[in-house]
């Protein structure tokens, strides 16, 4: 396990190299600043395969709407000291303001002025997407020192007839069953609630590449949230439907405070037993949510009709850490060390899924280790406990328990129940029954 460690520690610096690199990116559902983003996703993992979606399209209940791109932004005072800058920092803006270039009084100015009150030192981050509006986002301590005058507002924007983007990866294995990956491409200038999920994605995919023999085929999808999601559900339902088996969303992933799931709807999904079992033994202090506590785009995977056996994955959960959704939530809030631990889980659930299955001991009575190498022939206090795992695994492979639920029942982690299980295996011990 120390070797896996290392392992995960240097994965987790490449994926925060490639969080820096996006970072700076001004991105939201639609525009240059998505395909940008997926320019720079595909130098690390060049399967990506991107994918657009001309506005208007009906998507279920839902139309892709007008692309969004933004150049310049910024409110100056009547000195023509600017301040706030798009340049300075991209959260600035009100995600999709519509172009504007007016003298405004301050009385006029502030409905387009957003802010927290709770939070005075943070720039809030802001969207209008389905209704045409514009803004600005400040701290709200810069808010309450601007002094009556006339200030000149300029958002130099387009709302235009284009396209949504979103990108794929499909791997596929000896079964056409398939776990199941998604994360988002769509906000701007923000660390754990952007830029760590699309790294843990990209990486996974290199993770999953590289697997030999993979007995389940792997899909990774990256979409702007909600309508990217829709979208991609309205064009791949019946086929995921009929294969995934586990799906994962991913977000908020490279905080180091804690882990989190947020549970399928009603709790009872393979996802769900795959992920609170790496959890228990990852990190036994990890937070649990029901579905009514859900945010993120396990409300469509999981909606009624789709279905999608999926649970959503985080370090920090989103609304619930104080930099979400604001300009504290920048590079210093994710580290290597973070990322590289929701590696070390993602990748945990896929070596669990890809081995797990359910065994029935194949002799009467308890099996005779000794004589198979399995256990010292000297016993002692401390050669009994070294061999429980394996007498615990022998007396509750019955054919009624996976490899999950021999995990629960002996209260070992699951990567150490498999270890076991080979080892039985090759004693010719065991047999899989399903």
């Amino acid at each position: 396990m120390e070797e896996q460690k290392t392992k995960c520690i240097e994965e987790g610096r490449g994926m925060y190299s490639l969080a820096e690199e996006i970072f700076p990116i001004c991105r939201s559902l639609t525009g240059n600043g998505v395909r940008q983003t997926f320019d720079i996703l595909k130098k690390y993992m060049p399967d990506i395969k991107v994918s657009e979606v001309p506005t208007g399209t009906r998507v279920f209940d839902w139309t892709i709407p007008k692309e969004w791109n933004i150049e310049e932004a910024y409110l100056e005072d009547e000195n023509g000291e600017r301040i706030v800058d798009f340049k300075v920092n991209n959260l600035h803006v009100v995600g999709y303001s519509v172009p504007v270039d007016e003298y405004l009084s301050l009385e006029e100015l502030m409905p387009h002025l957003y802010s927290l009150e709770g939070q005075p030192e943070v720039i809030p981050y802001v969207t209008s997407y389905y209704q045409e509006r514009w803004g600005f986002c400040m701290t709200h301590r810069q808010k309450l020192s601007l002094k009556p005058g006339r200030y000149h507002a300029v958002i130099s924007s387009s709302l235009k007839e284009g396209s949504l983007t979103y990108g794929e990866m499909y791997f596929p294995g000896q079964s056409s069953k398939e776990v199941f990956f998604s994360s988002y491409v769509c906000h701007p200038s923000m660390g754990n609630n952007e830029c760590s999920g699309q790294a843990l994605i990209v990486w996974l995919a290199r993770y999953i590449k590289s697997m030999k023999n993979r007995k389940y085929s792997y899909r990774l999808v990256l979409a702007p949230e909600t309508i990217g999601a829709i979208t991609y559900l309205s064009r791949h339902l019946k086929e995921l439907k009929e294969n995934v088996i586990a799906g994962f969303n991913l977000t908020c992933v490279g905080d180091d405070r804690d882990f989190s799931i947020v549970h399928s709807r009603y709790g009872d999904t393979y996802a769900d037993r795959v992920l609170m079992n790496v959890l228990k033994y990852k990190k036994p202090d990890f937070s649990e949510y029901p579905f009514i506590k859900r945010g993120s785009d396990e409300r469509q995977y999981q909606a009624p009709g789709v279905d999608i056996p999926l649970v959503c994955f985080c370090r920090s959960k989103y609304h619930i850490y104080p930099e979400y959704h604001t300009s504290a939530d920048d590079l210093s809030l994710i580290s290597p060390e973070g990322l590289a631990g929701s590696y070390d889980v993602m990748t945990q659930c896929i070596e669990l899924i890809e081995n797990n299955g359910v065994y029935r001991i194949n002799c009467l009575c308890e099996p005779q280790l000794g004589r198979r190498g399995l256990m010292p022939t000297i016993s002692s206090k401390e050669t009994y406990q070294e061999t429980l795992a394996l007498k615990d695994v022998a007396a509750y492979a019955d054919g009624r328990n996976d490899i999950i639920a021999l995990s629960n029942l002996i209260e070992q982690p699951a990567y150490l129940v498999t270890d076991v299980i080979k080892k039985l295996i090759t004693a010719g011990l065991l047999e899989k029954v399903q």
